[in-house]
């Protein structure tokens, strides 16, 4: 039932490109500039529901590894999609999903979402997204999960990057070991992260923290955190390198202007979305 499921989420998506589709696609500025020093300047809080100043995101932490990221001209992304983002009436234009648990995804996505982007294929072959929306690119980059019985299941995770106002914002899902080299490259820059710090159910802290250390983006947001507790054992490991911000709400506009005085982790409450 459960392998039903997940092969009916996915048979579209696994479909190949046209040729001419691949030939033509957007390049990934965030590789191409990889080691540019761009900047993130933190703009007022707003309601989900109010427009998004211009060249700016509103990222707002909706639940557990769920962010619904908005644009200035109303794309709606919501990441890591359960099928659930509070009692608003909102159908995303897109939705990325991960299933190491079935609290990063959905078997059964609303069929008005225009696109449903899981991060796995086939057991062991991943799958790859780039999806032009013209004000957003959305791409993603393949790692391994652990399955039942303590296997691997090679390629079954995905980091999501988000392309958009010339920021690179990346989410990297149920990520369960140190990315290589190569997956660090295809990431390429990242201005803004989310990164879970559980503690156990992904990484331990210490390897989580090397990740956050390597990739150095501008701006961390926790998520993945089901106690204080883990949350302030990571600010904990990281204060010496980051600045702490704690906002005390669930949203955080961000535009690419200055960078912050050092990287900052930005501490996001989560909140269902509400009208």
């Amino acid at each position: 039932m459960l392998r039903a499921a997940i092969a009916a989420v996915t048979a579209l998506a696994l479909a190949p490109l046209p040729l001419e589709a691949q030939e033509s696609r957007r390049p990934s500025h965030c590789i191409a500039i990889a080691d540019a020093d761009p900047g993130l300047q933190y703009l007022h809080k707003a309601a989900w529901t109010e427009p998004v100043p211009g060249y700016s995101v509103r990222i707002h932490y909706v639940s557990h590894a769920s962010f619904l990221l908005q644009t200035p001209g109303g794309l709606n992304v919501v990441t890591d999609f359960t099928g659930f983002t509070g009692t608003a009436p909102l159908i995303p234009d897109v939705v990325t999903m991960n299933h190491a648990h079935g609290t990063h995804w959905t078997a059964n996505p609303d069929p008005a979402i225009p696109h449903v982007l899981p991060g796995w294929g086939d057991f062991g072959e991943g799958i790859e997204h780039h999806l032009d929306l013209g004000e957003m690119l959305v791409r993603n980059v393949s790692t391994d999960i652990r399955s039942s019985m303590g296997g691997v299941e090679e390629k079954g995770n995905s980091i999501f990057v988000f392309e958009v106002e010339g920021l690179c914002i990346g989410h990297l899902g149920h990520l369960h070991h140190e990315p290589n080299d190569a997956q660090y490259a295809a990431l390429g820059r990242l201005d803004v992260l989310m990164v879970p710090v559980d503690g156990g159910y992904t990484m331990a802290l210490d390897a989580m923290v090397r990740v956050v250390e390597r990739l150095r983006s501008s701006i961390i947001i926790p998520m993945h955190w089901f106690s204080g507790s883990s949350l302030s054992h990571f600010l904990d490991d990281v204060s010496g390198t980051f600045a702490i911000d704690r906002r005390g709400g669930p949203e955080l506009v961000v535009s690419l202007r200055d960078l912050p005085p050092r990287p900052t982790v930005v501490v996001l409450e989560p909140e269902w979305l509400r009208e």
